[in-house]
């Protein structure tokens, strides 16, 4: 559903509601607040996100221990796809968000499929499968190498942002499409699938930058686009330049990593 919080009218709810929601009872009175590093949408998926919270403690009583935190949250988000992995005590200056150096970013691609029925029952909403047949990787190696760098990323900004008045200008340190194992993939090695991953590391992104930048480069596997549009699309600085239909659906992007 998204890691952000979902009002209360929404049917929807967002792992930040589960978050707080999860740790209230460690601070009586004011609600807790967490700061969570990276704005996934609904659909996206995350292997690590990061998020802090600041918790006060009445004197005299202990202070709270990280595994202590660990494992009280993770018994009551149990119910629900959420894990805390690791808890740290920071220093007051730190933020999830604004401390970060760069996100790491994992698009998952499978080709060999004719219809998405084709897609294995473990793949289900975990990969993308772009219809038309196999994909030019090389062409859209080179593609990708025109998205690296510190650019204007207008073209590659949702039209819908709720931030519109964000700088578009962001910097990508590496774009990587390499090939990639498929969970449980020993299981249909008889079939004729590839798995693809287009690995992106950059400071910060863009509303659904990622998502366009994939689906730019799929574009160019299917022979849509020529590399040199990619460039031509950087330059243009229009998110109404962004071919139709061209994003890259959620279920296949997750969040990597965050670098601090």
């Amino acid at each position: 559903s998204g890691v952000m919080e979902t009002k209360s009218d929404q049917a929807l709810v967002g792992v930040q509601n589960y978050l707080e929601k999860a740790a209230q009872p460690l601070q009586r009175g004011a609600p807790l607040r967490f700061h969570i590093s990276s704005r996934t949408d609904s659909g996206v998926h995350a292997l690590c996100n990061a998020a802090h919270v600041d918790l006060s403690r009445t004197p005299g009583r202990p202070q709270i221990r990280g595994e202590q935190l660990l494992l009280g949250l993770n018994a009551l988000l149990r119910p629900e796809p959420i894990r805390i992995l690791s808890v740290h005590r920071v220093a007051n200056t730190f933020h999830a968000r604004f401390s970060a150096l760069s996100r790491t970013y994992i698009y998952r691609l499978l080709l060999g499929c004719a219809h998405h029925s084709q897609v294995p029952v473990f793949e289900q909403d975990l990969c993308w499968a772009p219809a038309g047949g196999p994909l030019n990787i090389p062409a859209m190696q080179e593609a990708a190498q025109f998205l690296v760098g510190t650019h204007d990323f207008s073209t590659f900004r949702s039209v819908h942002s709720d931030t519109p008045f964000q700088s578009p200008v962001r910097t990508i340190f590496q774009v990587d499409i390499q090939p990639s194992p498929g969970f449980l993939s020993h299981h249909y090695e008889h079939r004729d699938l590839e798995f693809w991953e287009v690995k992106v590391k950059g400071r910060s992104f863009v509303y659904r930058q990622v998502r366009r930048m994939v689906g730019a480069l799929v574009a160019v596997g299917q022979g849509k686009l020529a590399p040199h549009h990619i460039k031509e699309l950087l330059e243009v600085r229009d998110p109404l330049a962004f071919p139709p239909n061209a994003m890259a659906p959620p279920s296949g992007l997750f969040l990597k990593s965050v670098e601090y």
